[in-house]
């Protein structure tokens, strides 16, 4: 029966474990010029060391205006992948898969670090203005601050796939062996799936068919600039949570599966909201976003694998994801930060502890 540390194989990577680092913005990028940092190489490497089967580094900008905050992470010259190296090679060598989330934030972009306010970072701080479907700003702050947002013409549109297709092939060049869309939580890609956020009229808005074009059209350029034999994923919003509105919603989301499996997506991490301040569930218990990644897995007529997060916070609770066939990958984001050797944990407490084994420095803590 597979369980937690039955390896997945997808393509010719083998990930040693069903336990995925959800990717976390860390908001630390210190000279505000996209490059991993020391705080980077350790965040990472101690989940590898940590047990986790792959290690995702957060929302990495295919450009600059593309960032969530001036502190975020990007992949957009060949200095960055450079600076990824080391770490990509650290996480390899504690036994993990490396994997690495490529992003445009859109029109939520340009915004302050959490722990220092949030919202809008203006100009004179160093913001930028964003981009977005339309020209429709991410709602008011409640001092009516608002980011100027500009309308994408088709001719920006293709330029944003090629960054994308950039910074995949400058990844797959870093080391990493994973490389994930994302297209969830209100982000660019989002933003255009999404009716609530696309009122457009051209080839990219209307009909189911148009709006998934731009995510389309982005993993479509990433699996041709990544290694044939190395998977790529796409992160994806489940559903709005907008049941009175015409929004982005669980059936749609089994469709744009099979979508994305016919141009070369390996995995769909299936995650959910984003797109509006009120784009969130009324309760987020343990799980609570499992019945989603289920329907897709059950309603989308390819065999792509299906990852779940949000609120997987207890060994037996990752397990039993997996051992039940609810989803490929069980993928854990709080807990990791909490507790960065959640693996090796897991392993003990399940009685995996030949398949999660601790490196050498750490057995007699074990």
């Amino acid at each position: 029966m597979t369980d937690l540390f039955t390896p997945l194989s997808l393509r010719e990577t083998e990930i040693p474990n069903r336990l995925m680092v959800s990717p976390m913005c860390q908001y630390s990028v210190e000279e505000r010029d996209g490059i991993p940092t020391e705080w980077h190489h350790v965040h990472l490497g101690s989940r590898a060391v940590g047990g986790a089967g792959l290690v995702m580094a957060e929302a990495t900008a295919v450009e600059p205006r593309g960032r969530i905050s001036a502190e975020d992470l990007g992949i957009w010259s060949d200095a960055h992948a450079s600076a990824f190296e080391r770490t990509t090679e650290f996480i390899t060598e504690q036994g993990a898969v490396p994997a690495i989330q490529l992003a445009h934030a859109g029109r939520k972009a340009s915004t302050v670090r959490p722990w220092e306010g949030g919202g809008p970072l203006e100009p004179e701080d160093g913001g930028w203005t964003v981009v977005g479907p339309t020209a429709e700003s991410w709602p008011a702050e409640d001092d009516g601050r608002v980011r100027e947002t500009e309308r994408l013409s088709t001719d920006e549109i293709d330029a944003i796939v090629e960054a994308f297709r950039d910074g995949a092939a400058r990844a797959a060049d870093a080391g990493f062996e994973v490389a994930e869309v994302h297209a969830a939580h209100g982000y660019l890609l989002h933003q255009f799936l999404s009716p609530v956020t696309n009122d457009r009229t051209d080839e990219y808005g209307g009909s189911f068919e148009n709006r998934i074009r731009l995510t389309r059209e982005v993993t479509e350029a990433v699996r041709e600039a990544w290694p044939a034999e190395k998977p790529v994923f796409v992160r994806i919003s489940g559903t709005d949570w907008l049941p009175e509105r015409d929004s982005w919603t669980v059936e749609q989301s089994a469709r744009l599966a099979d979508e994305l499996a016919a141009v070369g997506a390996d995995l769909i991490d299936v995650s959910s909201g984003g797109i509006a301040p009120d784009s969130y569930p009324e309760s987020a218990g343990p799980n609570y976003q499992v019945p989603l990644a289920e329907h897709i897995r059950a309603n989308a007529d390819s065999d792509i694998a299906i990852g779940t997060v949000g609120a997987i916070t207890t060994a037996e609770q990752a397990d039993a994801l997996v051992r039940n066939d609810r989803a490929d990958l069980a993928i854990v984001g709080r807990k990791f930060l909490r507790d960065p050797y959640f693996g090796l944990h897991a392993a003990q407490e399940l009685d995996a502890a030949e398949r999660g084994k601790p490196p050498a420095q750490y057995e007699r803590g074990f």
